[in-house]
Order: C-alpha cells, then sequence, then structure tokens
C-alpha cells in the first residue's frame, strides 16, 4: 500500500507510466537518436540552462513523457545555486503541498516533507535549487512539476549534453553561454540548441544591427547556426504543464527541426515546424514589449474590451512594420504566431507588470526581476528596439511629410512605452495618448508598408547597402509628438 501511495496516486506518474506501457514516444525517440548518431547503451542527454517557469515546465514535460526510458535518454536542469525561498515563499508553498494530496505523499515518501514544515516555522532555510529537485519552480509555486534532477555547477550539466534547451533571460545568455563555449571547446561535435528565449540585444557599431537569442548562442559558442532553434508559440507555463491544450512552433534548420517536433509533440502540446526563424524569434521579443502596454490599458481604462481592441490593432500593426523592417519576406502576422501575441497581452507577465505599474502596485524604480515572476523581459526589449529604430542612419521615406525620417518615428506605442519605461519621464496614462491621438490614421495604412526591408538591421558584422522601398502609395499614422 505505501508504494502505491508514492508511486500509484501521481497523476503524472501515472500518465507516464501509461504513456511508456502504450508505446508512446520510442519511436520518436529512436529517431531523433538516429539523426544525432547515438549508439546503442549511449543515452541521450538532454539539459535545461535556466529554470524559470517555461524553462521548467519544458524539461519536467520532456522527463514525464520520457522519463521512463531512462536508458535511452537522461534529462538534467541547471540553474544556479544559493537563491533563497523568502519566508512568505516557504509559506505558501506548504499551503500549496497540504492542498495536493499526490504532492504530500510523494515528499512524505521521499522523507522531504518535514523541511516545508521547518520553513513554514522560519527554523530552516529553503533554497531555489533545492526545492526544484521536489518539483517547484521558484517562478511558479503554485502549479507543481515531476521532481527533476538538478545541476548548479554548469560545467557539469552541459559539456557532454547533445540537446540543451536555453530558457534564459535574453540578458543572461550572452556571459552564460560564454562559459559554455569555453567548456565546449575540445568537443569533436557540437550539441543541437533549442532556445526558448524571448528578447534582443541592439548593437549599434559597426552598423546599427540586432541581435536575437539564438545569433547571440551562435556568437559565443561557435555552434554552427543551422544546430540552432528556436521554439515558441501561445503558452503560459502553469497552463501548459495542467494539461491545457497547446501547440508550438520550432523554427530553423530542416536537418533538425522536423524530428524534433516530431520529437516534443504530446497529445495536449502540438509542436509544428516552420524554416523561418528570423520573424518568430522577432515576434516573440515584439509581443513581450507591447504586452506590456496591453496591461497597463487595461488597467487604465478598467479592463475595457473596446479599449484593449484599440490597443490590439495599433500594437500588432507596429509589430508587423517593424517585422518587415528585419525579414525579406516574413510570415504573416497570423496562426500561432497572432495567438502568441495575443495569449502574452492576455496573461502573460509582461501583461502583468504593464497592469500593476499602472494601478501604482509596481513602481519602475524597482527594476524588472520581479520576485515570484522572474525576469520581465519586455523592459529591455522596449529600450533595445527604440534604440535600434531611432538611428537616422536607417531611415525610412515617410509617405505623409515626404522626407526620412528614423523608423521608430513610424510606431508611437514604441514610443510612449520607452517614454515611460526608460525614460521615465512619462506616466503610465501616456499609452493612452499613443491611442487617442485624434490625428491617427488607420493602422492598416501601416501594414501596406511591407516592402521597407533593411538587410543591415540583422548583418551582424557586415555592413550592407541600405535596401530601403516604401510603399508611395500607403498612409501612415501620425506619430505622437516627442522624442
Amino acid at each position: 500500500m505505501a508504494e502505491d501511495s508514492c508511486n500509484g496516486n501521481l497523476n503524472h506518474e501515472a500518465a507516464k507510466k501509461a504513456a511508456h506501457a502504450s508505446g508512446f514516444g520510442e519511436e520518436r525517440l529512436a529517431e531523433l537518436r538516429g539523426l544525432l548518431g547515438k549508439a546503442d547503451g549511449d543515452a541521450l542527454r538532454i539539459v535545461g540552462v535556466g529554470a524559470g517557469a517555461w524553462g521548467s515546465v519544458f524539461i519536467a514535460m520532456l522527463q514525464d513523457a520520457y522519463g521512463a526510458l531512462r536508458d535511452s535518454v537522461q534529462m538534467r536542469i541547471w540553474r544556479r545555486g544559493g537563491k533563497e525561498v523568502d519566508k512568505p515563499t516557504a509559506e505558501h508553498l506548504f499551503e500549496v503541498i497540504n492542498a495536493r494530496e499526490d504532492v504530500l505523499r510523494r515528499l512524505i515518501c521521499k522523507c522531504a516533507y518535514l523541511k516545508y514544515v521547518e520553513a513554514r516555522l522560519g527554523d530552516r532555510t529553503l533554497y531555489a535549487d533545492e526545492i526544484l529537485r521536489d518539483g517547484f519552480c521558484l517562478n511558479m509555486i503554485d502549479t507543481p512539476l515531476c521532481p527533476l534532477k538538478v545541476v548548479t555547477n554548469l560545467q557539469e550539466a552541459v559539456w557532454d549534453a547533445d540537446i540543451v534547451v536555453n530558457a534564459l533571460p535574453s540578458t543572461e545568455i550572452r556571459p552564460v553561454f560564454q562559459q559554455i563555449g569555453r567548456y565546449w571547446r575540445e568537443r569533436r561535435t557540437m550539441p543541437v540548441i533549442i532556445s526558448l528565449a524571448k528578447g534582443v540585444e541592439a548593437v549599434l557599431q559597426p552598423v546599427p544591427h540586432i541581435i536575437t537569442p539564438t545569433q547571440m548562442i551562435v556568437d559565443t559558442t561557435g555552434v554552427a547556426a543551422e544546430n540552432v532553434l528556436y521554439l515558441g508559440g501561445p503558452n503560459i507555463a502553469a497552463e501548459v504543464y495542467n494539461r491545457e491544450y497547446a501547440n508550438a512552433r520550432i523554427c530553423g534548420s530542416e536537418k533538425w527541426r522536423k524530428a524534433l517536433a516530431h520529437f516534443l509533440r504530446q497529445p495536449h502540446f502540438v509542436v509544428w515546424d516552420n524554416s523561418d526563424l528570423t520573424t518568430h524569434e522577432v515576434m516573440g521579443g515584439l509581443k513581450n514589449v507591447y504586452a506590456i502596454g496591453a496591461g497597463m490599458v487595461g488597467a487604465l481604462t478598467n479592463e475595457s474590451a473596446t479599449s484593449k481592441a484599440v490597443y490590439f490593432a495599433h500594437c500588432t500593426s507596429e509589430m508587423i512594420y517593424i517585422t518587415h523592417l528585419l525579414a525579406e519576406q516574413p510570415e504573416r502576422l497570423a496562426g500561432p504566431l497572432l495567438a502568441d501575441t495575443y495569449v502574452t497581452l492576455l496573461k502573460g507577465r509582461n501583461a502583468w507588470y504593464g497592469e500593476k505599474l499602472a494601478k501604482g502596485e509596481l513602481k519602475i524604480e524597482m527594476g524588472d526581476s520581479i520576485s515570484g515572476k522572474g525576469m520581465i523581459q519586455g523592459v529591455s526589449a522596449v529600450e533595445a528596439f527604440h534604440e535600434l529604430l531611432r538611428q537616422p542612419s536607417l531611415s525610412v521615406m515617410h509617405p505623409e511629410l515626404n522626407k526620412p525620417v528614423a523608423p521608430v518615428e513610424l510606431c508611437p506605442i514604441l514610443r510612449a512605452l520607452y517614454k515611460i519605461l526608460i525614460q521615465r519621464n512619462s506616466p503610465p496614462g501616456a499609452i493612452l495618448q499613443a491611442l487617442r491621438d485624434e490625428n491617427m490614421y488607420d493602422p492598416r495604412h501601416r501594414i501596406e508598408m511591407d516592402k521597407v526591408y533593411i538587410p543591415q538591421l540583422l548583418c551582424g558584422e557586415k555592413e550592407i547597402p541600405l535596401k530601403k522601398v516604401p510603399n508611395p502609395g500607403a498612409k501612415i499614422l501620425d506619430p505622437i509628438s516627442g522624442g
């Protein structure tokens, strides 16, 4: 009976066993192992780097699906050690544990329950890596996961990895993957990397250009670009782990993406593959920018559906316009791309952050790393996109004024967010002015300006002559005044 209590009553354990019994995943795993050249007896090693909500859920989902095949695949996750769990969080964690019989039984059977009792009483300090081993992500306490193998030594975690899942905030990718690149110098073959990160860097020298997370990884590790892919979609981490139906796309080289899409797909989590990495990765960063504004608009208008719809129309037109600056033939903002934008504006942490700012419950001076939520990626992305698009050298022809202007002049919401979040010289209410300017034109006109591709924006170190072909017949929204 004790064994049944420890193992048989756990929802995810039961699902995993049932899947294994029916042969679920074995064919997919064999396909991926063959593509990676894994010999019999040599387990496929999958490593998560970064243990925020989505990164932890992603590895936990793989653990649930394939963990029973431990001779063929092994999974672990890296996070920095030493992060303390404060007493209020420990108290709440104790409540979560006691509210879930399956979790309570599991911890008692592992003789791990007592430490949570002591932490609740203030007699013991818990650490983020410690609770992750028991299946609790610090940024998502209310959603218990399966237990994970957690490694706090980065070199130990990644040195022999076959597949690395990057779940770091974009602001942390460069320093962490520089270290990883040093560990991989002696490797004969490089791993495949799946990046979940959403964010960008703006670089102004030698020419203004943008660097996406996959490019940061290529630059710092020397891994071939074809081995680095991006996965994104309309996913709220806790809901996906609770088996709400979701979908995503894995984007990158055909060599890997189809087999990885097949491997990652689950009945409740459908993964498609796509070659257009640029559009999906840039949109992944842009949606966080405009989600902050969505949270502000909702709070400032008492969740007015009309106001939020107006905002949605304008912000998506800016996103499309910016994407057309960066990619010559970008995929249209439709399907999973539009759904990813929608769900982030609706319920993501960036929208939550904008809402709290507008209500005065958070202050910008508190920074963009929030306890219980993690990094608010949209803040750094606002600065990066604004700094890039304000450069005079990237100017496009303003069809109304018939003179060159910096691209940011055609993005009034982005400019308003920059004033609020980065310059800090405007209140959150200024976002409404970006919507209510009586001189604004139909956002459709901005979308029609789709021939404004500027090759140097993603060219890296190579200086390429500007190729600007604005649509002379298109009208444009009049930008809000100011710098």
